[in-house]
C-alpha cells in the first residue's frame, strides 16, 4: 500500500514538476534570456513620481538666466501663451591706446529688445512666427579715431553710427509650411540673418570689428534693415538653402514704405551644407548676391562709409554683385554638453570693382566655448580679417589721400560672472586703410592699437 501510495505521489509530482516548467519557461524575456527563471529587480516596473514643475527662469541671482529672473511668474505665464520677450543691454568703453588718428577714449552702449511669438500658442494658427527687433544706441565710438575704413565696433553702427536712436529694425513674419519648409516677409535685419557660427554675434556677444562679425563685400548690395521676403528649406530645423528679395534702401528708422523698392531689388541666395569631420560638426557654405541699383561709386552704405570728408565724385552705376564662401568647423565638443564647442571659422568673399566700394575680403579665426572646463559659460575668439578695396575707393584722391588694405587682427574673452552678466577685455592690432592725415600738415599713420572693455546685462 506504502509502495503504491509512493508511486502515485512520485507520479503526481513528476507531472506537477513538468507543467509548472512548461507554464514558467512560456513567461515572455529577452530574447537570449527565454530560459532564465529569474526576474532581475530593474525589470520590475516602477511606480514614478511626478516631478515638481521647475520653471526655466528660477534660480538665485548668482544662477539665474536673466538678472530679473521670472517676474513673478510673468515670464512662465508669457512663454506658455506663446511670447517670449528679452531685453539686453551692452555697453562698450574703447580707445586707440596707440597709432591711428586720435588717441582717445569713448564710451558708447545699446539696448536691444527681442519679441518672439509663437502664433499657435498665441491662438492663431500653427507654424506661425513672428520676431521683432528694436534697438536702441547712444554715446560716441572710435570707429573714425583708427585710420582704417572697416569701424572696430560693431555694435555702435546701427540704428545708425552716431547720435542717440531707438528704432525698430526687425518685424519678420515666418510661416512654416511644414517641417522642412519655411517662407518669411517683413521688415528684415540682415545682420540677424547674416550669421555664421563662432564668427557672428552682431558686435555684442563675439567679435567686434565689423571684419570679423560680417562679410563685408555685401557692403553694397545688402542694407542693414529693409523690407523684404524669403524662403529657406531647412534640415535638423537649420536652412540649408535660402533666398530673400530686398529692397535696395536702408531704412532701419522709417517704415520703408516711403521708398519702396525705387532703386531696384537685391537677391541674396545662400546654400550652407552640414558637414562632419572626425565625428564633429561643421559647415561649408555659398552665398551671393545681385542689386539691380544705381550708385554712385563712393556712396555710403550702411555698413561701409570712407569718412574722409570731401571727395571727388564718379559717376553712377547700375548693377552690383558679390559673392562669398563660409565655413565653420568645430575642433572640440563637450561630451556632456553638445552646444559647448569651439572650432575655426573663415569666410572669403569677391565683388565687383564699382560700384562695391569693397573688392575682397577675407577672414580666419578661431572661436566658440571656453576650452577652460571650470568656465563652462565663458566664450572667447582670436581672428584675423583682411579688406581689400576698389579701383574707385582707391582713387578718392591718391595724391592727397593714398590708400591701402585694412588689416585687423582682434582677440577676445567673456568672461562670464553670472549667466546674465559678461565683462569682455578686447584687443584690436589695425593696419589701417589710410596711410596719412589729411593735407595742410598730413602726417603719417602709425598701426592702431585699439583696447576696450565690454559689459552685457541680459535682464
Amino acid at each position: 500500500m506504502f509502495r503504491t501510495l509512493f508511486v502515485a505521489t512520485s507520479v503526481c509530482g513528476f507531472l506537477a514538476v513538468r507543467l509548472l516548467a512548461q507554464d514558467v519557461s512560456e513567461v515572455p524575456g529577452p530574447p537570449d534570456e527565454q530560459q532564465n527563471l529569474l526576474v532581475a529587480p530593474e525589470a520590475i516596473p516602477q511606480m514614478t513620481v511626478p516631478q515638481p514643475y521647475v520653471s526655466p527662469f528660477a534660480g538665485n541671482l548668482w544662477e539665474r538666466p536673466y538678472l530679473l529672473g521670472n517676474l513673478g511668474g510673468v515670464r512662465d505665464a508669457a512663454a506658455a501663451g506663446g511670447y517670449s520677450l528679452n531685453v539686453s543691454s551692452t555697453q562698450f568703453y574703447q580707445g586707440v591706446a596707440a597709432g591711428g588718428l586720435r588717441r582717445e577714449f569713448e564710451y558708447a552702449g545699446r539696448l536691444d529688445y527681442l519679441l518672439n511669438i509663437d502664433g499657435e500658442k498665441a491662438g492663431l494658427w500653427k507654424g506661425f512666427f513672428v520676431t521683432l527687433h528694436g534697438e536702441t544706441r547712444y554715446g560716441d565710438t572710435v570707429n573714425g579715431d583708427t585710420g582704417a575704413i572697416i569701424p572696430v565696433n560693431t555694435g555702435g553702427l546701427f540704428p545708425q553710427p552716431a547720435g542717440s536712436v531707438t528704432a525698430l529694425t526687425g518685424v519678420k513674419f515666418t510661416q512654416a509650411l511644414s517641417e522642412n519648409f519655411i517662407t518669411f516677409a517683413g521688415k528684415i535685419n540682415t545682420l540677424d540673418e547674416l550669421v555664421q557660427p563662432y564668427a557672428g554675434g552682431r558686435g555684442v556677444d563675439a567679435f567686434m570689428n565689423l571684419g570679423l562679425a560680417l562679410p563685408v563685400t555685401a557692403a553694397r548690395t545688402i542694407p542693414y534693415s529693409t523690407l523684404g521676403a524669403g524662403f529657406a528649406v531647412l534640415s535638423e530645423m537649420q536652412p540649408v538653402i535660402s533666398a530673400m528679395v530686398l529692397d535696395t534702401n536702408n531704412t532701419p528708422t522709417t517704415t520703408g514704405f516711403e521708398s519702396f523698392f525705387n532703386n531696384g531689388a537685391t537677391i541674396l541666395g545662400r546654400v550652407t551644407l552640414p558637414v562632419t569631420l572626425l565625428g564633429r560638426p561643421g559647415h561649408q557654405g555659398f552665398w551671393g548676391t545681385y542689386s539691380s541699383g544705381t550708385y554712385n561709386d563712393l556712396q555710403p552704405t550702411a555698413y561701409f562709409d570712407p569718412d574722409v570728408g570731401k571727395i571727388i565724385k564718379f559717376g553712377t552705376d547700375t548693377g552690383s554683385w558679390a559673392l562669398f564662401y563660409s565655413a565653420d568647423q568645430a575642433f572640440f565638443v563637450d561630451p556632456s554638453n553638445p552646444k559647448r564647442s569651439w572650432g575655426l571659422f573663415t569666410n572669403l568673399g569677391i565683388a565687383d570693382n564699382g560700384p562695391s566700394p569693397i573688392r575682397f575680403s577675407a577672414n580666419v579665426g578661431l572661436g566658440g566655448s571656453s576650452p577652460v572646463t571650470s568656465r563652462p559659460l565663458d566664450t572667447f575668439g582670436i581672428g584675423y580679417a583682411y579688406t581689400d578695396y576698389s579701383t574707385p575707393v582707391d582713387q578718392i584722391a591718391p595724391v592727397l589721400l593714398p590708400l591701402r588694405d585694412d588689416h585687423v587682427v582682434e582677440l577676445f574673452y567673456n568672461y562670464a560672472v553670472t549667466p546674465w552678466f559678461r565683462l569682455t577685455p578686447d584687443l584690436q592690432i589695425l593696419v589701417p586703410a589710410r596711410e596719412r592725415t589729411l593735407p595742410p600738415g598730413a602726417e603719417p599713420i602709425d598701426t592702431a592699437l585699439v583696447v576696450g572693455l565690454r559689459a552685457k546685462i541680459e535682464f
